[in-house]
This record gives C-alpha cells, structure tokens and sequence, in this order.
C-alpha cells in the first residue's frame, strides 16, 4: 500500500492546479500589486485579497513559504512539548489555511480546526484547497473581523501568522490578549524583518504577561537580550520554487530561503532548547562558530573545534534555528 503524501506535497500539488487558466502575466501583475499592498505601512481593516484571481495568484505564491516558517517554528515548539497534540486549533488570520497544513505536518491526525479570515475569497479557496488534505476537510472557515470585538471560544492551539502587520496598535493587542484569553498554546509567527520582530517581541511581552512560558525559539521566559534597533532576531526556512515565484522574481534558482521571526508560548509543560542557534554557523577549518542565546539571557559566540570530539561533529551538522547541544547527541 502506498504511503500518503506529506501534507507539503499535497500542498503544492493542490496549489498547481488553481492557475489554470489564467495568464501567467495576470497571474504575476497580480502578486506584484498584492506584494506592494502587504509590504505597506498603512494598517487595512479591509480584506486585501478582493477575488479569486488575486486569491489563486497570492496563494500559490505565498503559501509554499508560509508552511514552511509556520512548520519550522511549530517543529521548535513540538521539540519543547514532545508529549503534546492539540485536539482543536485555530487560525486566526488563517487566509488560505497555510498554517492549517503546517500544524497536520506537525501532529498528523484530525482535529477541530477553525480559520478565521475577513476575505470571502481567500476563506473559499482555503476550503477549496483544503478537500486535497482529509485532516482538513472538516475544518470551519469562517469570515470575521480581526480586530478589538474579536472573541475566541476556548481551543488548544492558535496561530497567527502574519497577520499582526496588517492590523493597528490597538487590534494586535487585542488579538494577542484575546489569543492568550483562549488558548494552550500561541504561535506567532512575522515576517524576519526588524519590524517583524518587533512586533513578535511586543506580543511576547503581552503572553508572559498573561502567564504563558516561552517554549521557542528562546530558552528563556525573560528580556530578550538583543538591542532593539541593532540587530534582531529571524530564522530561515528553505522554500522550493514554484515556475510563479520564478516568473514575479527573476532568476533561475530553484528554491528561496524566507526570513521569519517567531514565538511560541504555551502554559503547557515545556522545556526549551538548552540554547538557540540565532545564526547561521560558520564552518572553518577545524573548527564551527555558532551564535547562540543562552538561558542565562546572554548572546554568545562558541568556538567548537576538532577536539570537541562528538559535539564537533554536531557543530558541523547544526543549522540555524537549532538547538544546541542537540537532544539526541551521545
């Protein structure tokens, strides 16, 4: 019997088929306009994805890169909680359900799930999509203002994923209390810019305000140790590209790598890595750099040379976003 494919397959097999039929020109004017509204600084309390061909257009542009941030940093979080699977889990914000996919590839299985989105269109096409992935089929889209009179029934897990750029002051913290209100767990998960971060640190603020502990990226619950203003934290996920992203960004490589900032927080039982790797290692000869954020709430650097041994040879394999000493070194 073959085995099913995994969600990120499915995905992107699903994904292929909702351009058909309309002009790759279309298909890429309409990312470029979309890109340039999303990138904006002027808060939207109206949906952004007005019909089905902006829809099909930004979701098989976009959300390739949005499973894959949202499944790196729910991966960190799975590490932290390993004997954890949420029963219910919703997506406020969810658009086309990206992050519905990612938490599948992270607990296989069924559960409640909702996606709560302000465009019809986007909801409709995250449900169309969705037929493709038996976990989700069952799943409830429905259309709502993301804003201060939002409420929450009680879930164990709820995302937001980049989301919090497009509401106001007031609307994301709303939304994080509300989040926090309601919820196990929270994941947050932002664009790797400086502003990303800053607004993933503000509602980290709020959410161990609010009782919960941070269970990723940071082995702490406390101030975050970077300066605001002169440096930030931001991971990477590596993202195959499609003949779309190819087409709107030029260039012939076949994959791209999206920034991502990120908080998971949970009143759940968690252990967090004993440190992050909050850069990409540098490998020289003989020996491995590693940036690391120490539970003590300190940056450091590590020098992991030959004589290290065994965790020599876990320095050269670490990636960044990883935690170090990995759990499974001997």
């Amino acid at each position: 019997m073959t085995a099913p494919a995994p969600p990120s397959e499915t995905l992107r097999a699903a994904l292929a088929g909702l351009l058909h039929g309309l002009p790759p020109k279309q298909a890429a004017q309409a990312v470029d306009r979309l890109i340039a509204n999303y990138r904006g600084t002027t808060p939207t309390d109206t949906p952004i994805l007005r019909d089905r061909a902006d829809v099909a257009a930004y979701a098989a542009y976009r959300m390739p890169a949005t499973f894959e941030a949202v499944h790196a940093a729910l991966e960190a979080f799975a590490e932290a909680t390993p004997d954890w699977t949420p029963t219910s889990h919703t997506d406020v914000g969810g658009g086309t359900g990206a992050a519905t996919w990612a938490v599948n590839a992270t607990w296989p299985g069924d559960r409640a799930v909702t996606v709560l989105d302000w465009s019809e269109p986007a909801l409709a096409l995250g449900r169309e999509i969705a037929t493709a992935n038996p976990a989700l089929r069952d799943a409830h889209w429905q259309r709502t203002r993301i804003g201060t009179d939002l409420t929450l029934p009680a879930t164990d897990l709820v995302t937001v994923s980049y989301v919090l750029n497009e509401l106001t002051p007031a609307d994301r913290t709303a939304l994080v209390d509300t989040a926090a209100a309601s919820a196990q767990t929270v994941v947050i998960v932002e664009a790797g810019t400086p502003a990303g971060y800053a607004r993933v640190i503000e509602a980290r603020d709020r959410l161990i305000a609010a009782g919960f502990r941070v269970a990723a990226p940071c082995p702490h619950s406390a101030a975050c140790p970077i300066v605001a203003g002169e440096d930030w934290c931001h991971f990477s996920a590596r993202v195959s590209r499609s003949s779309l992203h190819r087409q709107v960004k030029g260039g012939s490589l076949p994959y791209e790598d999206e920034k991502f900032s990120y908080v998971a927080a949970t009143r759940l039982p968690a252990t967090p890595a004993p440190a992050r790797v909050i850069r990409r290692p540098q490998i020289r000869k003989g020996q491995v750099l590693l940036d690391l954020c120490e539970p003590d709430e300190q940056l450091t650097r590590r020098t992991v040379t030959k004589r290290h041994g065994d965790l020599y040879k876990a320095a050269r394999d670490a990636a960044w976003g990883d935690p170090w000493p990995p759990s499974d070194r001997p």
